[in-house]
């Protein structure tokens, strides 16, 4: 009789799989779901076996593939990853990046990584999708657990991958991360689907694969892959407990206003712990800068006694964000928290109809087909540019403020700045779009 394979080699049972995604609800009836598949074994396990789930439920699967444009296999790669869903009746799309070149080459590895998820959200968003899944599994848990002891994280960051992450856009949702990579290939050998080794993956000038190289160093010394993960499920249970009460210092300390800036209370994040003050100011910077992921710990601490003792410099700037005491008597200890004008997005042209998300923070929709138009920040207005009443709106908001408002322009300037209530002339308002004030990671 053959040897029974040990169970961290066993490919997962549908009914298994079934219920990692299960727990990640809940799901709308026939759901329909989209799956990041790049054709590694880890996503492409991911896709058949969440079209497994979605078919039991009457529901379907989309894949999205994102060609970056990085690699001259990328683009045959992602027509191959289409004929082999093709053949299993799973839908494929495949979505370009066509803004990779140029930048520096040191952030192009996370320009790629944002460039994937932006995409896909918009994707999800434009066919209405609640749910994108990937593909994360328990080793890249444990190599995210050690680059960020590598990077002196806190709770958050020692947390690692999160498996659900709730956003403006929807949800996404990571069911593998308690299954080993192993598994996932024995899933695909199983079935007889093959798949695409992305030369990266060995590629020890990015950290991740030098990390990845260590394990088995680390092993004998007690940091296996499984210690590694669990300290992450133990850090997530603190972290799920520091945002409950992060939200409730929020509550007292902080006020948003729809343009996109903050004003902060000092002496209330100061009477609370300070690992709930850091957190709360971590989650305006967030927040007010559209931003994904906080800043490094160690510049958060540096800001946060800062903005605490009694000498605080007149301003600082950290997080895409720009702080300036208010100067007030009566405003003593209270900060205002606003977008840093020089890291605020370029102007984005708007489609024709439809919606999109402009600087990470304003969504912008069209509800009809209209003129070319974009929107962009303010900038520096001169005195003609707008009628006295708007001029004077504009002036009751902080200094700091008026030049990162966003503003919508055509051909011929200025059409609108919705924040404060200008509007060109003979300019009919249902014709314009809808600029609202949604970043990617809401205050609380």
């Amino acid at each position: 009789m053959a040897a029974e394979a040990p169970q961290s080699d066993r490919p997962p049972s549908r009914d298994d799989a079934c219920a990692l995604i299960d727990r990640l609800g809940p799901f709308e009836a026939s759901p329909h779901v989209a799956v990041a598949v790049s054709g590694g074994a880890d996503s492409l396990a991911l896709c058949l076996l969440t079209q497994d789930w979605a078919r039991a439920r009457g529901g379907r699967v989309t894949a999205l593939t994102v060609d970056h444009g990085l690699r001259p296999e990328a683009a045959a790669e992602a027509r191959q990853i289409g004929r082999w869903l093709a053949k299993r009746k799973i839908a494929h799309v495949t979505l370009r990046w066509r803004t990779a070149a140029g930048g520096r080459q040191a952030n192009l590895q996370a320009r790629a990584r944002e460039a994937r998820y932006r995409l896909m959200r918009d994707w999800c968003r434009s066919h209405e999708v609640l749910h994108l899944l990937t593909g994360h599994q328990r080793e890249d848990q444990a190599e995210t657990v050690l680059m960020r002891l590598g990077r002196g994280s806190g709770v958050d960051g020692l947390a690692a991958i999160p498996p659900v992450r709730e956003s403006a856009d929807g949800r996404t949702l990571r069911p593998l991360l308690s299954v080993p990579r192993a598994r996932l290939a024995a899933t695909l050998a199983e079935r007889g689907q093959p798949w695409i080794e992305d030369p990266s993956n060995v590629d020890v000038r990015h950290a991740r694969v030098r990390i990845r190289n260590a394990l088995p160093h680390l092993a004998p010394l007690g940091l296996t892959v499984d210690r590694l993960a669990e300290t992450a499920d133990r850090m997530a249970r603190a972290r799920n407990a520091l945002d409950v009460a992060t939200a409730e210092v929020l509550v007292r300390a902080a006020a948003v206003h729809p343009a996109g800036f903050a004003v902060v209370d000092c002496g209330v994040l100061a009477a609370d712990p300070p690992e709930l003050g850091m957190r709360g100011l971590a989650r305006l910077l967030m927040t007010v800068a559209g931003a994904v992921y906080p800043p490094r710990l160690e510049r958060l601490e540096r800001l946060y006694r800062e903005l605490l003792s009694d000498d605080s410099p007149t301003g600082r700037t950290l997080g895409g964000c720009r702080l300036v005491p208010l100067v007030r008597a009566r405003d003593a200890g209270r900060w205002l928290v606003c977008r840093e004008p020089a890291a605020a997005a370029p102007d984005l042209r708007l489609p024709a109809d439809g919606e999109v998300c402009w600087d990470g923070r304003f969504r912008v929709t069209r509800a009809r087909r209209g003129r070319p138009m974009w929107i962009g920040k303010l900038g520096r207005v001169s005195g003609p540019s707008l009628p006295a009443a708007a001029r004077a709106r504009l002036a009751d908001l902080p200094g700091a403020v008026r030049s990162t408002l966003p503003a919508l322009r055509d051909a011929r300037g200025i059409v609108a700045v919705p924040h404060i209530g200008f509007l060109r002339a003979a300019t009919r308002p249902a014709t314009l779009p809808r600029v609202r004030f949604a970043p990617a990671q809401p205050l609380t």
